[in-house]
Formats: C-alpha cells, sequence, structure tokens
C-alpha cells in the first residue's frame, strides 16, 4: 500500500514528497485503492458473461454516493493497512480521508437509497449497472444570509474524481425535436438537435472485495464541440455555443422547473439519461444475443421513481421503430422488463407534462405514449388515462408500462393501493408489492461510527457487517451494565466530535452531556420542520419562564436543504434560523437550550451527525412519508426516535418496541378524516394556550423584529390552510417531547433503549431489500451466493 501511493504520488500526480499537498496524498490513496478495485470489477463482468446471467439495471436521477475513498477502503478490507502507509508516510490519515468532497449527485433520500442498493448489489454478488447523470455542479451548495438560504453551484468537479474512468468510446446520440416520418417500410423519427451521452463508469465494490459492479454515469457533449468559423468571425460567444447547450443537460440536478425553459429542461435531462441507458443495455444484449425477444431473460430495469419512466417509451421505439416488432409485441416485451418504484404519495411528485412540451421535445414518444394509452383503454375500458387533460401523467406511464410496482414500506404500498393507483390497483391487483427501504450497515454504522462499529464487533464478531440479523443477540444483553457503559462511552465520544465541528463551523459552544435532538432532511412542509421549530419557541417560553426548573438540556439541531423555487420551505428556513439566533443569544436559558443549524447538509455531515444523535425526529405527517430511510440509521447508530405513524417507523416501531419508541400524532386515517373537519386548525390553535402564544410571538415579530410582519403569511397559512396539520399533532408532538425529556434523565434506562434500537435494527438492511426485489421482481440471483428462492 505504502509503494503503491507513493508511485502513483510520483507518476500520476507528478509530485515529490516533499512538495504533495493533502490533496496529493488523498489522490494518491485513492489511485491506489482504485487499483485495488479493478481486479474483482473485471471478474465480475467475466463471470456474468461465462454464465450468461441476467443483469439488473437501476436507473435513478441521483446517487447520492457522498465521498469514496473510507467506504472504498472498508469494503475491501484494508482500511488499517491504508492508516498505517500514510502514518509512515507522516501523513494524518482522518485529514487525507476528510479532505475528499462529497460528489454531488443528489439531494435526499432518493439517491442515498440508491448508493446503499448499489453497495447491497454488490455485496450480494448480483449482476447490476446504476445508471443516471454525471452533474456538473449537481443540486446546489447551500449558505445562509441573514438566515435566508443562498444557493451557489456545487463545484465537487472542480478537483479530479478519482474513481470514474471515462469511455468515450461508449457514445449514444441523444435526439430532441424534429418530426416523424411514417412509411409502409416503418416509422422514423427524425431530431432536430442531437447531444452526444458519453459514459463514465465508477466500480462499486461489495463487502469484502468479492464481486464489483458498475455505476454509469451519463455526460452530455455536443455533436460537433467548437465553431471554428464563427470564432475567426470574431462572434466567440457562437464558437462555443453547442458546446454550452448540451453541457447545460448535465450541469445541475434538479434546475428551477417555476420556469417553461426549466420545466423543458428537466424532461430532456430525463430522457437524455433513460434513452442513453436504455441504448447502453440493449448494445450489451446483442453483443452476446441473436434474439431481441430473450430480451426479458437477461434485462431487468429498475425505474426509481417516475423520472426515468420515459425510458418504458423508448424501449418500446427501438423494439418496433429499429428492430421492426409490431408495437402491440413491443410494447408487451418491454413491460416484461420494465419495473417501477413508488417513493411518493403526493399528487404533485407523481410528474406530469404538458402534453404540447412533450410532443415538441419527444414527438415520436408522444405517439407511443398515445398508443399505449390506446391499448390500455381497449382491453381494460375505463382505466385511468395517461394522457388527460391537455398532460401526460408519468405516474400513471410507469405503472402500466412495468410489470411490477412496488412501495418502500407496509404502510406506504398500501395507501399506493388504496389511493394514488387505487383504480390501476383494481385492474391489476397482483402489481403492486411492498420492498420496505434498507440502508447498508457498511457506511451507515461500520464506516460511519467506529467507537461503536467496534464496540460491536468485540461483543459478536464482525459478521454482522454483512448479515446485520446478527445484531439482535445484543436484545439479550441490554442489562449489561459494563456494556451500556461502552456503549454510552462511544456515543459521547461522537457527540463530543459533533460539537467540535459546531464550534468550527458555526462558532456555538454545546454541551456533549445535554440530549442531542436532530431532524436533517430536505425541507418540505410534509416533514414538518416547522412543527419542530414551532416546539423548539414552545420549549424555550417555558425554560425562559421557569430556568430553576429541573429541565433537561437539549441541543436541536436542523440540517436540509429546500428546493429553490420552494417559497414556503425557504421561509421555514429563515424562521428557524431567525429562532436560532434569539434562542442562542438567551442569557436566562443559556445552555438549557441551543438550535443549530449548519449550512449545506450531506451525506458527509450525516455521518457525523447521526452517530452522534441521542434522539432522531422522524414527525411527517401520517400518511405522507414513503419510507424514511435517515430513521433507520439513526436507530441502528442507536438514537430513540420521536416520530407519527408514517412510512418505515410503522415498522421500526414493531422491531424495536412501542417501548422503545416515542409516539405521537395522528394516525394516515385519522388525519384523512380531521381535514373534513370545518376549521380544524383554528379549533386545535385555540385549544392550545401554549401554541397560540408561539403563534402570537412570531405573529408579533418577535425573531424578526427589524422586519415584524416577516411569517404574517406563513402563520397565516397555520390557521387557515394548514394541510400537513401541524396545529393538530402540536399538542401531542410538546408532550411526546417532555416524556423523553424524562426518559433521557434515567441514563442507564436511556442506554437500554437505545442499544435495543440498534440490536433490533438487522431487518433493515439494504441486503434484506435487495434480496426481495431479487426474488420478487427481477428473477434474478447472486452469483457469489446461494441461488434466492422466489416467495409464493
Amino acid at each position: 500500500m505504502k509503494e503503491d501511493i507513493q508511485r502513483h504520488l510520483v507518476y500520476s500526480l507528478g509530485k515529490d514528497a516533499a512538495h504533495a499537498s493533502v490533496y496529493d496524498w488523498r489522490m494518491a490513496l485513492s489511485l491506489a485503492l482504485r487499483d485495488r478495485l479493478v481486479d474483482p470489477w473485471f471478474r465480475s463482468t467475466r463471470k456474468t458473461y461465462e454464465q450468461g446471467a441476467k443483469r439488473v439495471y437501476y436507473l435513478s436521477m441521483e446517487f447520492l454516493i457522498g465521498r469514496l475513498v473510507e467506504d472504498m477502503a472498508a469494503n475491501l478490507g484494508v482500511t488499517g493497512e491504508a492508516r498505517d502507509a500514510l502514518g509512515e508516510l507522516g501523513q494524518d490519515a482522518e485529514a487525507v480521508f476528510h479532505d475528499e468532497p462529497d460528489a454531488a449527485l443528489g439531494n435526499g433520500g432518493l439517491g442515498r437509497l440508491a448508493a446503499c442498493f448499489m453497495d447491497s448489489l454488490a455485496t450480494l454478488g448480483i449482476p447490476a449497472y446504476g445508471y443516471g447523470i454525471r452533474y456538473e455542479h449537481g443540486f446546489f451548495e447551500q449558505d445562509f444570509l441573514d438566515g435566508q438560504q443562498v444557493e451557489t453551484a456545487e463545484t465537487w468537479l472542480s478537483q479530479r474524481f478519482a474513481w470514474e474512468f471515462e469511455r468515450p468510446e461508449v457514445q449514444y446520440h441523444i435526439g430532441f425535436g424534429g418530426y416523424v416520418d411514417h412509411h409502409d417500410d416503418g416509422t422514423r423519427w427524425h431530431a432536430a438537435d442531437t447531444v452526444l451521452a458519453t459514459a463514465f463508469d465508477t466500480p462499486v465494490v461489495g463487502w469484502q472485495g468479492n464481486w464489483g459492479n458498475t455505476l454509469r454515469l451519463w455526460s452530455a457533449q455536443p455533436l460537433n464541440d467548437f465553431d471554428l468559423e464563427s470564432f475567426n468571425r470574431g462572434d466567440y460567444l457562437a464558437a462555443g455555443r453547442s458546446e454550452a447547450l448540451a453541457r447545460t443537460i448535465s450541469r445541475v440536478l434538479y434546475p428551477d422547473d417555476t420556469t417553461e425553459a426549466g420545466k423543458e429542461l428537466r424532461l430532456k435531462q430525463e430522457y437524455f439519461f433513460s434513452a442513453a441507458s436504455i441504448m447502453d443495455l440493449l448494445r450489451r444484449f446483442l453483443s452476446d444475443h441473436d434474439d431481441i425477444r430473450a430480451l426479458p431473460d437477461a434485462v431487468a430495469i429498475q425505474l426509481n421513481d417516475t423520472h426515468p419512466a420515459i425510458a418504458g417509451p423508448e424501449l418500446v421505439r427501438i423494439l418496433a421503430d429499429k428492430h421492426g416488432l409490431a408495437l402491440d409485441e413491443a410494447i408487451a416485451l418491454a413491460r416484461r422488463c420494465l419495473a417501477y418504484t413508488n417513493h411518493t404519495l403526493l399528487p404533485e411528485a407523481l410528474e406530469r407534462w404538458h402534453e404540447g412540451l412533450l410532443g415538441r421535445v419527444l414527438p415520436r414518444h408522444l405517439e407511443i405514449i398515445r398508443a399505449i394509452d390506446e391499448r390500455q383503454q381497449a382491453e381494460h375500458p375505463g382505466s385511468p388515462r395517461i394522457l388527460e387533460h391537455g398532460e401526460v401523467r408519468m405516474g400513471e406511464l410507469a405503472f402500466i408500462m412495468a410489470h411490477k410496482v412496488n412501495g418502500v414500506s407496509a404502510l406506504h404500498t398500501e395507501l399506493v393501493r388504496e389511493s394514488v393507483f387505487a383504480d390501476l390497483n383494481r385492474i391489476h391487483p397482483t402489481r403492486i408489492i411492498n420492498q420496505t427501504n434498507g440502508i447498508t450497515p457498511r457506511r451507515w454504522l461500520h464506516t460511519c461510527n467506529p467507537a461503536l462499529s467496534d464496540l460491536i464487533t468485540r461483543e459478536i464478531g464482525d459478521g454482522w457487517v454483512a448479515d446485520l440479523e446478527q445484531l439482535k443477540v445484543l436484545n439479550d444483553r441490554a442489562g449489561d451494565r459494563a456494556l451500556l457503559q461502552d456503549f454510552r462511552a462511544a456515543k459521547l465520544g461522537n457527540k463530543q466530535r459533533l460539537a467540535r465541528m459546531v464550534a468550527e463551523r458555526c462558532g456555538i459552544d454545546i454541551d456533549p452531556q445535554a440530549m442531542f435532538d436532530i431532524q436533517i432532511k430536505r425541507i418540505h412542509e410534509y416533514k414538518r420542520q416547522l412543527l419542530n421549530i414551532l416546539e423548539t419557541v414552545a420549549l424555550w417560553n417555558e425554560m425562559h419562564d421557569a430556568p430553576g426548573a429541573s429541565w433537561t438540556p437539549r441541543v436541536k439541531f436542523f440540517g436540509g436543504k429546500a428546493a429553490p423555487g420552494y417559497h414556503v420551505a425557504k421561509e421555514i428556513i429563515r424562521l428557524i434560523n431567525d429562532v436560532a439566533r434569539v434562542i442562542n443569544k438567551d442569557p436566562v436559558t443559556g445552555d438549557l437550550l441551543k438550535v443549530i443549524y449548519p449550512p449545506n447538509y450531506n451525506v458527509t455531515m450525516a455521518e457525523t451527525l447521526i452517530p452522534a444523535a441521542d434522539l432522531s425526529e422522524q414527525i411527517s405527517t401520517a400518511g405522507k412519508e414513503a419510507s424514511g430511510t435517515g430513521n433507520m440509521k439513526f436507530a441502528l447508530n442507536g438514537a430513540l426516535t420521536i416520530g407519527t405513524l408514517d412510512g418505515a417507523n410503522v415498522e421500526i416501531r414493531d422491531h424495536v418496541g412501542s417501548e422503545n419508541f416515542f409516539l405521537f400524532g395522528l394516525t394516515a386515517q385519522q388525519v384523512v378524516e380531521r381535514r373534513k373537519v370545518q376549521g380544524y386548525a383554528r379549533q386545535a390553535i385555540d385549544a392550545s394556550p401554549r401554541l397560540t402564544r408561539v403563534l402570537g410571538q412570531i405573529f408579533d415579530g418577535r425573531f424578526s423584529s427589524q422586519e415584524p410582519g416577516r411569517y404574517h403569511g406563513l402563520i397565516g397559512t397555520l390557521y387557515d390552510h394548514d394541510y400537513f396539520l401541524v396545529t393538530c399533532d402540536f399538542d401531542s408532538y410538546f408532550h411526546t417531547q417532555r416524556r423523553a425529556d424524562q426518559a433521557f434523565q434515567n441514563s442507564q434506562n436511556w442506554d437500554a433503549m437505545a442499544l435495543r434500537n440498534t440490536a433490533s435494527m438487522g431487518w433493515f438492511s439494504s441486503d434484506r431489500t435487495i434480496r426481495g426485489y431479487a426474488r420478487d421482481i427481477w428473477q434474478v440471483r447472486g452469483l457469489n451466493t446461494p441461488r434466492l428462492e422466489r416467495t409464493a
């Protein structure tokens, strides 16, 4: 390892040790690790071809992979070796590891789930490709100015990404616009504009380096790089226009789509990566198959949400227009390859494109979508339509073109059957199945929480890293005082690490002995960061009124970004920061209560926050969160959950025990019933003097003295349009928080509850989730594991 690092430092980076920066050492280490990835990666590819194995193709707009140095070293089993080598070379291993920027390829749970799935697919030896976009700037970098979110471009690719291999020979022409010709001998789409999709491959090697798969990301490039004639005329902008327009497609994740130009760009992005991926998997299939009709035996395509739903019509287009299949046969064949994961119960999150926009950008695909819609109506009269009121409904398209549709938690799947796709479920009663989400224990315990990981390994061995169910034996040790002491010490060390980060980044000193109460998620009304900050103000009021009472000191952490065009979410961010500014300076409450909101939450920050959490905030309106995976990460790392019966909270509570979970709030059914009550929000406010006081303070400018009316609109919405029932759940939430306060004061009992959470999370491994997909949807098996039996 030491020799390899030195070799790459000199021959790959052109530096000698005396003049090398931390960046140089990190790159040299990364390249040394990448060398070790290549052999299992190649072996896995050869074995897949030799056995004629079916491959999984996972299409996702996001892959939130975070930093990879520690992840790759851990999966290869060389973390100690790498640290020792760096030490002998006079380098601080922590500084080198932490120099790596986060790959800005996602925003939230959707992208992190995709990354966990790639890890589990490789660990289980299931041949797979992940397909996405190689965003130059990703989502955005978040900062705060006067408490308001400010967005600037992410710059992760300003440095070389050490893990990828560019594949300039793997390019596909991706067309937009133009017109369609129909002739007796077939149909041809003449695109008006074309860009090139160029592949960049990152090896993904599973635990112990036994199997390697590929994350293939597409970069958009112009067909013609540079217009020399325009340049020589002095029109320098025109000379580079084609390059600039092409690169726009892969420049930014989720461009603001409140404008028509933004909508068109998002549609182009989705088609760009979906089409390139379909073309690529067909090329691979045809390299060792002669019969296109055998495609479903070799290919399983998973659509991660509706973003890649256009992959269905694209596959049909190629089968019909390029391979000569009749349209009916092409649709049926494509359906046997495709499956769709639904991630939302929010109607506005199921994408819809204006028919005119889709027809202008993808004219042939609109024809195919009409044909799919007509055939669905012919076979099932009265079925929900894909094309309706001038819109193309991508949720319905994804459902109709998939042979299986899965929800991501038991409650979510039930609600998908009953609400989002109720009519389609009646027509296709066996199509919707459940696959509850999971998380990879390699990153979300073994790597991010070495103190707890080492403690568990000391007690039960290291088999749990690949078989998380082994943790359950720790349930029998919840009364072991020595173990609980060590468990507490591991948690305290993680809290001290977080306290140092807060002091460095935020300039605020916090007490690691206080309860660390953490909510980290993208900012959205249904996730109810607003409920959290209202309760924080109510707690502050009572602490301020009686500072000598026996309060449990708390540090309230928030983390997350709001979409650039989401005005209400950005108001909530500003309110949190305004409240934090006032509370953190209050000499009366002092260290009893602090509010911390570090900007630019990302995977790396999560790896510091999650191991340090005492209380995990999972407080979405019941019936709105599909699953959540943050809830699993917190519980695995020994945090207790305060939450509603929503998403995977239901299953987490079942596994950890109701006595080890702080439940509050209305159920999903009660939410539906409460919304039928006229004036329900005002009734809840009037019945709660505590809430009335908080809303009055915010309305009167207690936290925005320079602009007293800043939150009039936000507070008015709570009175008259509280769709997410913040007001109705407030009192239950407040009282449940006080129960958590009391429980935290009994440290030994709290530690036992926390240990039971860790011990009971084995079922929530993404390895278990992927086994379910492999068995019930994809019909594939791991090539380095026993065959997966299909369930009835």
